[in-house]
């Protein structure tokens, strides 16, 4: 008996060792030191963001809580962004986006493709919603709706008939569809992470078995909640960089993938990898990160929202070399 319980002791020991040098911990992830690098003064809180690396420039939409709508800003560095432009502004009309936000773009065969969030509030928050539209541009600034009507409504239990938003899109050229990353549940902050698929980006098919990623229980920096997932493919897996919630109001951000993207998710041993800096511009929470990995520079960038009171504005964090801190499999 002594020898078994020595054997399993010298296994845990090598099992610990292994993963503590395999997931490389020493990796860290080190935000702009004139951070944030979007929002505040003249132009409010800024969120949420999506983005395309065009034409030697960053091309970023994001959402505009002051103006109610999204809007378009570039830059040769990350850093320094033009004067927005507003490219879609709300429609009060239609019932359901008294208020739009939250984008995602791609742009295929010279269109670009633009999903987003459309809110509707009231003071009875149990009255309240938020659905996923879709709109197109040739240029990237001037949008038009390809539907009055949202294209991703909530319908599912665990949507709780109340709210999807976050939508996080790409275009997978094997099987000719668009896929979809939404976030969904409560209309303030949302649950969990589910999947969809679509030919033509108006009409999706909710995957049978959502959400795909759920908050770790076990885990208390994101026990409460996860969402606002930003899902690509990168070599052999799908990385998805995600927002985990301690609280409603506390939130950090960690890493997880997939070799399908669905599936199987493993999150990194690390996690969380950006957090609130006490005092900070971002001391309340970190939400809704946004990563392009430059292969030439071999270079992560991430840029993120930070919140402080009810402000929230976008800031940037780097992280040299390509490797993530995952275990080596």
């Amino acid at each position: 008996m002594k020898k078994s319980y020595c054997l399993l002791a010298v296994s845990l020991l090598v099992f610990s060792v292994f993963t503590l040098s395999s997931c490389r911990a020493d990796i860290k992830w080190t935000k702009y030191e004139n951070n944030p690098v979007l929002g505040g003064a003249d132009l409010g809180t800024c969120f949420d963001i999506a983005m395309l690396q065009e034409d030697g420039k960053y091309k970023m939409w994001f959402s505009w809580r002051p103006k109610k709508s999204l809007a378009y800003t570039e830059s040769k560095d990350g850093i320094n962004w033009s004067e927005p432009t507003i490219v879609l502004a709300p429609n009060p009309d239609s019932g359901w986006e008294n208020e739009i936000n939250r984008p995602s773009v791609i742009k295929r065969d010279g269109v670009y493709h633009l999903w987003y969030t459309g809110q509707v509030w009231y003071n009875d928050w149990s009255k309240s919603g938020s659905w996923i539209g879709y709109a197109t541009s040739t240029d990237g600034i001037h949008f038009e709706r390809k539907s009055d009507k949202p294209v991703l409504v909530p319908e599912k239990g665990w949507e709780k008939e109340h709210a999807v938003m976050c939508p996080n899109v790409e275009w997978d050229a094997d099987a000719k569809l668009f896929t979809m990353w939404y976030s969904g549940g409560e209309i303030y902050e949302p649950n969990a992470i589910g999947y969809a698929t679509s030919p033509d980006g108006l009409v999706w098919t909710k995957y049978k078995n959502n959400p795909i990623f759920s908050c770790d229980k076990n885990t208390e920096w994101e026990h409460h909640k996860v969402a606002g997932g930003h899902v690509f493919k990168h070599n052999d897996w799908y990385l998805m960089f995600y927002i985990g919630y301690e609280n409603e109001h506390l939130a950090r951000i960690g890493i997880a993938r997939s070799k399908d993207g669905i599936t199987n998710w493993e999150r990194l041993p690390t996690n969380p990898i950006i957090s609130p800096t006490p005092d900070g511009w971002d001391a309340e929470a970190c939400y809704k990160p946004f990563v392009i990995y430059d292969a030439k520079e071999k270079k992560w960038r991430l840029w993120y929202n930070g919140r402080t009171g009810n402000l929230e504005r976008i800031g940037l964090v780097f992280l040299d070399g390509a490797d993530l801190g995952f275990p080596k499999h």
